[in-house]
């Protein structure tokens, strides 16, 4: 996959000291990674990159929404995301991302390309369970949700099961009680 020009930070020119970048995030740029879980992305990344004098400390700051489907009705929601994530750049003998927070790249390279980890953490931003707000509060009206109260047990079923005890386990219970 070729890299994207305007995620590449050119690290060789800039002095020593902290530098300020800034991306807007669309949906074209998950598009390119061929991610489709999202219906469309307006997130803001704020990129405070510290050059020192042997290695260069990145600090991303994420916030914005995503519009993704909700896993319950499948209806389409704004999800706020708010992230960040530190990333400390080293120069050593060969390439290695091993370690999540640390990358070491080979001595003479002049500059660092900075769209695997925005991706990255977008991605992991969203929550694992997706639930529209208007399911939590009860304000969503979808067909969907009305099938799922009318399928679900009801709560009497669940009480004279609880009733229905073995009576041997009447005698253990009072074991309990004789302390």
């Amino acid at each position: 996959m070729k890299p994207l020009k305007e995620f590449t930070i050119p690290f060789v020119g800039l002095k020593i000291g902290k530098h300020n970048f800034e991306y807007q995030i669309k949906q074209a740029f998950f598009e390119y990674f061929e991610y489709e879980d999202f219906n469309s992305v307006n997130v803001k990344v704020d990129v405070v990159f510290e050059k020192k004098t042997t290695l260069l400390e990145l600090n991303f700051k994420i916030s914005g929404f995503v519009n993704i489907n909700c896993d319950l009705t499948n209806e389409p929601y704004d999800q706020a995301i708010e992230s960040e994530f530190d990333l400390v750049v080293k120069f050593g003998d060969e390439y290695s991302d091993e370690n999540i927070d640390i990358l070491i790249v080979p001595h003479g390279t002049y500059e660092i390309n900075i769209q695997q980890y925005i991706y990255e953490l977008i991605v992991l931003s969203v929550p694992i369970k997706r639930i529209h707000p208007g399911v939590e509060d009860g304000t969503l009206d979808s067909e969907i949700l009305k099938k799922l109260d009318e399928l679900s047990p009801k709560l009497k079923e669940t009480k004279e099961k609880e009733e229905e005890i073995d009576p041997r386990w009447n005698t253990l219970k009072k074991l309990l009680t004789d302390k």
